[in-house]
């Protein structure tokens, strides 16, 4: 268990290297006349993901969830590809990448990276996180819940997203 604490900690600290990220690019977004859109949905997504951290530990000591290699060790690798998925997306956006949903108005949309591929690739990173980093270690109501409530929330987050992307590049230039 001392390891899998050591992952989750680890995601942990990942999120708050996203957190700095996200601050110092909301700066530059909003010195561009971005504006914030999705205020009321921002909370309720930073506390399912802090109870994803804490539920993945929780439940593992609580119900004494043991480790399984063949589902361990192949969950593992879909956190850590997860990762750098998410990162690929960061490093993609460059400064417009944020945790909130804030879209510098005339940009075109990035189209590069994994945006050639998908619309919204980070938040495949989310869900495949949210469903891998619990069943790395057997905690499988977790994972379930985790999946439920991302669901309803995503599904907010990109008809919010979306919008927010579809007036902010009406009069950008392909």
């Amino acid at each position: 268990m001392i390891w899998y604490t050591a992952l989750v900690l680890a995601v942990g600290a990942e999120r708050v290297a996203e957190l700095v990220v996200a601050r110092r690019n909301a700066r530059w977004s909003l010195a561009r006349g971005a504006v914030e859109r999705g205020r009321r949905h921002y909370p309720p997504m930073v506390a399912l993901h802090t109870v994803l951290l804490l539920g993945c530990l929780a439940e593992v000591r609580l119900a004494d969830r043991p480790f399984d290699p063949v589902l361990g060790w192949p969950m593992l690798a879909v956190v850590l590809a997860a990762q750098a998925l998410r990162w690929w997306c960061i490093r993609t956006l460059g400064p417009r990448w944020n945790t909130r949903v804030l879209v510098v108005p005339g940009l075109p949309l990035v189209t590069g990276g994994p945006y050639r591929l998908l619309r919204h690739p980070n938040y495949v990173a989310v869900a495949a996180e949210g469903i891998a980093l619990p069943l790395v270690h057997g905690a499988w109501i977790t994972a379930l819940l985790f999946t439920a409530c991302n669901t309803v929330l995503l599904t907010i987050r990109i008809r919010c997203e979306n919008r927010a992307l579809e007036s902010a590049t009406a009069g950008a230039l392909p």
